[in-house]
């Protein structure tokens, strides 16, 4: 494999920065190829403005027209052509972070935000349909991902019946609308519980879950996101009635259940 790891965690003593160690040590042991963007190590900046695109302040800015236009004139701030060129070169992504407030750390949005730009990430269309790229088609089709995520919650309060709410729901703006939307595959999220109260035996159950994640990556079942342009959605982009789920919502978007994410 050749990995991109995005890491995003403000401090190199926490749980998370130990398993950014122990993941890049598996990597290493079995011989792949990684690069690692650690957002607070890099003070990137995760605020999109107008000199991302070389724009004019004094024009208005439409994210969308003005990224496109930047990215297809090579006029993107060097930052985010920097990680373009790491995503180019990756076949996977390991995307990790602590779950605060249901979702990532600010600065690991701002990495999407900034980085996933129109005619880079998304905007494609199909020259022989001319129907968009998104949802399963796109530039970034044939790279795969997996979130792995710490969290002081215990897992069975992110599980189908917990308080908090299962992890896949949670985690459904990233997987699916973000990285599925671009073409990437995802396999089930790693979730690590009770991040503030591990113990070393806790810690040495974690390396070991993700080492052997690390280890089956290639091989890992992706999640069983619909993909758009294969006939579940109608022209309206809605799902057709027959395929969809009594209760709707995320898991009307799913073929088959996924696995329980603290597996």
């Amino acid at each position: 494999m050749k990995v991109l790891w995005l890491f995003a965690h403000p401090d190199q003593r926490s749980l998370s920065c130990a398993l950014l160690a122990e993941g890049l040590r598996t990597l290493d042991d079995h011989g792949h190829q990684y690069r690692v963007s650690d957002l607070y190590a890099m003070k990137w900046n995760p605020v999109v403005d107008a000199a991302d695109y070389g724009h004019d302040p004094a024009d208005r800015l439409l994210i969308g027209t003005a990224s496109e236009r930047a990215h297809a004139n090579g006029h993107l701030s060097p930052d985010i052509e920097a990680e373009q060129q790491k995503l180019i070169w990756a076949d996977t992504l390991i995307i990790q972070f602590p779950l605060w407030w249901y979702g990532m750390p600010a600065i690991l949005k701002g990495w999407f935000d900034r980085v996933f730009v129109k005619g880079f990430a998304f905007g494609l269309t199909d020259p022989a349909t001319g129907r968009p790229q998104r949802y399963g088609d796109g530039r970034l089709t044939g790279k795969r991902a997996m979130v792995l995520t710490t969290a002081g919650a215990r897992a069975a309060t992110l599980g189908p019946r917990g308080v908090n709410g299962d992890l896949n729901d949670l985690l459904f703006p990233l997987q699916h609308g973000t990285l599925w939307y671009t073409g990437i595959s995802v396999v089930p999220p790693l979730l690590i519980p009770g991040a503030d109260r591990t113990t070393p035996t806790a810690y040495a159950t974690a390396a070991t879950r993700l080492r052997k994640r690390l280890h089956t990556l290639p091989t890992t079942e992706p999640l069983p996101f619909r993909h758009q342009n294969n006939g579940d959605y109608d022209d309206d982009l809605l799902l057709h009635p027959a395929l969809a789920h009594p209760h709707a919502g995320p898991a009307a978007h799913y073929t088959t259940p996924p696995p329980p994410a603290h597996d």
